[in-house]
């Protein structure tokens, strides 16, 4: 039996671990070990994902939380490492952007073990973003890559990166199908909110880009005021956005949002599928907003799922003035034309075709290296 270490440390991990874990519990040919660094160390942003999402509670916690990105990614680069070397993995799993992500990777990478990297290729071409470093490098030193898009495919391929990589489709797409029902089954939010559907704004903010510089975030929470007066704006706060607001000064500027406490996968799940439009800088709900088909705009100049606006379920903002959010906000609700349907994140089996692969080359089995989508 293989081993694979685990890596995790954010809400957006949490949630595509989910599906890849199950398909390795599935399997007889795997045991998991999970690492959560810590890195969103709120217990409504980690302990309750787990237990929504079937998860196990994972076997190591670094205790990793805040500061700076030089001195998280360095925390955990310490605390991973005599881990790493305790359980001796086949192979260490990482997903997606963040330091978490880098982290891990360079750890395995250093220690000379096979290192797999879930959602790679993704760019946004805007090495300003912490995310983009962490995820070029991620990418740049992972063997196996699996990608969720022929975008991501195309990306790596320019960058010189053509073996061990495959098109496994998203796995954000097989959590959307296995969890809507149950958050359908089980979720109260709207009822305890007191709040009807398709009659809200739902919005998140948590990416550095926009919490760390004042006028942004001004321009941003603003702009989601504003446009309050047209649909009522609900805004489930992340802490580390709230720990900004109240450094800047902001507090005044939620005056006219509903602010809540972060909210579980099922709640958060239920509040998209609802919602008449979507605003968020995350690249998991904008991908969400097209699984439950809601329009979306991103608070962002660029995103990393660009068949998500080129399939018009997506817009972008400008987040420099407060006129470029509400106009993006009200064209977005205001578009009456046809939005294209997108085919191109899978088939809802991207976890087990990730664990189809990764047993073929442990094994020593010969397996697909090309950018063809798995079958």
């Amino acid at each position: 039996m293989k081993k694979i270490l685990t890596v995790v440390g954010a809400r957006p991990q949490f949630i595509k671990a989910a599906p890849v874990s199950k398909a390795l519990r599935d399997s007889a040919e795997f045991h998991e070990v999970m690492v959560h660094t810590g890195q969103h160390y709120d217990p409504n942003m980690s302990k309750t994902f787990f237990d929504e999402l079937d998860m196990r509670l994972p076997n190591h916690n670094l205790e990793v939380a805040g500061g700076s990105h030089a001195y998280q990614t360095g925390e955990m680069l310490k605390r991973l490492e005599p881990i790493v070397v305790e359980e001796q993995p086949d192979l260490v799993l990482v997903y997606g952007d963040t330091n978490s992500t880098l982290a891990a990777a360079l750890t395995a990478s250093k220690l000379n073990i096979l290192i797999a990297h879930v959602e790679s290729g993704l760019r946004s071409f805007n090495r300003e973003m912490p995310e983009e470093i962490n995820r070029i490098l991620t990418d740049h030193v992972a063997t196996l890559l699996f990608c969720p898009t022929m975008t991501a495919i195309k990306n790596l391929e320019y960058e010189g990166i053509t073996s061990n990589v495959w098109n496994t489709g998203d796995v954000m797409y097989d959590v959307a199908l296995q969890f809507s029902q149950k958050s359908k089954a089980q979720s109260t939010v709207l009822d305890d909110l007191g709040i009807n559907g398709k009659a809200y704004l739902l919005a998140t903010v948590h990416r550095a880009e926009n919490t760390d510089r004042k006028d942004y975030l001004f321009n941003i929470l603003e702009g989601l005021g504003k446009f309050s007066r047209e649909l009522p704006v609900i805004l489930p706060l992340h802490p580390r956005t709230r720990k900004m607001i109240r450094n800047f000064g902001l507090d005044g500027s939620l005056a006219k949002i509903k602010v809540l406490e972060p909210v579980g996968f099922l709640d958060m799940i239920a509040l998209e599928n609802k919602a008449k439009l979507i605003a968020t800088d995350s690249g998991g709900v904008q991908k969400e907003a097209y699984f439950h088909k809601v329009p979306c705009v991103t608070l962002r100049g660029e995103t990393e799922w660009v068949e998500t606006v080129e399939a018009k379920w997506n817009r972008l903002a400008d987040v420099r003035t407060i006129e470029g959010i509400t106009e993006a906000l009200r064209a977005s609700l205001e578009y009456s034309g046809v939005r294209s349907k997108i085919t191109e994140y899978g088939d809802g089996l991207a976890s087990q075709k990730i664990v189809q692969v990764m047993a073929q080359y442990l094994a020593g089995r010969e397996v697909i290296q090309s950018a063809e989508t798995l079958n």
